[in-house]
């Protein structure tokens, strides 16, 4: 009976775990994303540490300050041209809908069809009252924009928090250990982090790479908001895998409205740059960073994006490098390397002993 009862605690204390960290999974998500990030800082930190004496805490305030820059400096350059546009579409739009009317062939031919110039103006006539009415959906907008403020900050508080006390973690962990493995322990912990650090770093400097050429290539080229262009490539760089793919859709986009062949040329520069990034760039920065093979970072990347989506395909291939770090350390390490197959070789006929000749008779 006691054996049962200790088997039946086991199985209800293991699914009332399961079922709290089920329902705290977003502050679960948002933890390992802020370690991830703290990890991923950690490089940078102890560069500043080192090279220009700083306390952890100013080290750590100082790489947060420059991101958040950034963020801003981005939005800046982003924003404004767009509310212009709106504004500037919105002044125009009853020339527009008469331009419509007037026009001849395909654009003629679907304005007679379809009544689209009577379509945009009933649409104005009724913005009003649509706004009105249609007070829940702005009410669960701004309710979603305040959840997503609300895990911004939380995010940047435990990044803060973890980074400024990662070494004191890290001394934490080992500890549960015992004695007599802690300090191996520790050096896998201090390896497998390494690993995470050099993917942040090597993606970073990736991302800057991506984004300087790009900023020359569209100055060049004539693209209008080349700035805000080039740092949204920068930053969907970041991405694994889609993220090149979603920074050229926006690009492209906005070069169509220059012409088609400013568009045409646009597509080709990145398709050759991808290229050049892929096959050049991007090998000799993550030579020693990730140390996983090609396939192994497609079913990562497919993996975390199947499980927590954009989250996962950005947190995959870092915590699967990680993971192979303790991994190979910890069950592989040990194990005796296969035996190689003996094959037998022959010798060649001019080492074969020559044949016996028999005397005649």
């Amino acid at each position: 009976m006691v054996h049962y009862a200790k088997a039946t605690f086991g199985v209800a204390l293991v699914a009332g775990i399961i079922a709290a960290a089920w329902v705290s999974r977003k502050v679960l998500i948002l933890m390992l994303i802020a370690m991830v990030l703290a990890v991923g800082m950690d490089p940078g930190i102890r560069f500043l540490q080192r090279k220009f004496k700083m306390s952890r805490g100013v080290a750590t305030a100082v790489i947060l300050l420059t991101v958040l820059g950034v963020l801003i400096l981005f939005f800046s350059l982003v924003i404004p041209p767009i509310a212009h546009e709106f504004e500037l579409f919105a002044r125009r739009a009853p020339e527009y809908i008469q331009n419509l009317r007037r026009s001849g062939g395909v654009l003629g031919d679907l304005e007679s069809r379809f009544k689209i110039g009577e379509q945009l103006e009933k649409l104005a006539d009724n913005a009003p009252r649509i706004a009105q009415t249609s007070l829940s959906t702005v009410v669960g907008f701004t309710g979603a924009v305040a959840s997503g403020l609300f895990s911004f900050f939380t995010l940047l508080v435990l990044t803060i928090y973890f980074a400024g006390s990662l070494p004191t973690l890290e001394d934490g962990l080992s500890a549960l250990f015992p004695p007599d493995k802690r300090d191996e322990y520790r050096e896998l912990l201090d390896r497998a982090t390494e690993k995470i650090g050099g993917y942040a770093s090597g993606q970073l400097t990736v991302s800057l790479i991506a984004g300087t050429c790009a900023f020359f290539a569209f100055l060049i080229i004539g693209l209008p908001f080349p700035a805000a262009l080039a740092m949204w490539v920068s930053i969907t760089t970041l991405i694994p895998s889609v993220g090149a793919l979603v920074g050229a859709i926006l690009c492209v986009l906005v070069a169509s409205f220059v012409g088609i062949g400013t568009a045409l040329i646009t597509g080709i520069y990145i398709l050759v740059y991808q290229q050049i990034e892929n096959y050049v760039i991007s090998p000799r920065v993550m030579k020693k960073a990730v140390d996983l093979s090609p396939a192994a970072v497609i079913i990562s990347v497919l993996i975390g994006g199947s499980i927590l989506g954009f989250v996962g395909a950005l947190l995959a291939l870092p915590l699967a490098a990680a993971a192979k770090v303790v991994v190979r350390d910890l069950w592989l390490r040990n194990r005796p390397e296969p035996a190689k197959k003996l094959t037998r070789r022959r010798k060649p006929a001019a080492e074969l002993p020559p044949a016996p000749v028999e005397e005649p008779t």
